[in-house]
């Protein structure tokens, strides 16, 4: 039986969050120069990065502009605005809008990111012995008010699903056409917490702040902050 959406309201609670959170993205440890494919001479390659920093909408207005936008437009797209502007299908999301998802800990991201990265993999017939993947984790600030769905998780265990997002999108849909901030419930693949953040105004000051690679061995996926110190295993 689907659990009414409108009970599942009737009983939430408001966490005022005002905390820093983590997410964790694909990028690579070293960066690579996008434009090196188009042309041997580094004037034309300079050429190159220079239009496309002049052609980007700015996405916020910093205090010094001309000295601060292409570093700062760049980190704010990368760490907070992306998911506002390519919208996907996901737990709290039908695809129609987008939400932009953190979690309480590193540890966190990376039980939820593996289970999508492995999925991925295996929906494309290559999760091989060895497979690898490299990620940023970000920290940014929220502060906004977010519905609580923590302590209902027992009661609604479809916010918890593993597999199925029927209900959580319903939830999120409805979060979207209200106009709430976003939310914070429990994580499906382990015991930590995930924010979905639907506006992007209560995001701010986004911190660089490790990298991780992930690899496939023996059927588990070792995760590394520092190359060669296994950081954590999931199997």
């Amino acid at each position: 039986m689907v659990p009414d959406v409108d009970e599942l309201f009737s009983k939430v609670t408001i966490a005022d969050t005002h905390e820093n959170l983590v997410r964790n993205i694909i990028s690579l440890r070293k960066s690579e120069d996008l434009f090196d494919d188009l042309s041997d001479d580094p004037s034309e390659q300079e050429v190159a990065v220079r239009l496309e920093i002049d052609t980007k909408p700015p996405h916020y207005t910093s205090e010094v502009p001309i000295i601060n936008r292409p570093f700062e437009e760049a980190a704010f797209f990368e760490a907070i605005g992306f998911p506002f502007t390519n919208w996907t299908e996901s737990r709290f999301s039908n695809g129609k809008f987008g939400i932009w998802y953190g979690a309480d800990s590193i540890e966190t991201t990376v039980y939820e990111t593996v289970f999508h990265w492995r999925r991925f993999l295996a929906d494309a017939d290559f999760e091989t012995e060895g497979s690898i993947v490299e990620r940023k984790i970000w920290k940014v600030r929220c502060d906004a008010a977010l519905l609580d769905f923590r302590s209902l998780v027992r009661e609604f265990q479809l916010l918890t699903d593993k597999t199925n997002y029927h209900f959580t999108q319903t939830v999120g849909d409805r979060l979207h056409h209200e106009g709430h901030p976003g939310l914070v419930s429990r994580s499906a693949r382990c015991e930590g917490d995930i924010y979905g953040v639907l506006n992007r105004d209560v995001l701010s000051n986004q911190q660089n702040y490790c990298y991780l690679t992930y690899q496939i061995i023996e059927e588990r996926v070792t995760i590394e902050r520092d190359p060669g110190i296994t950081f954590l295993t999931i199997e």
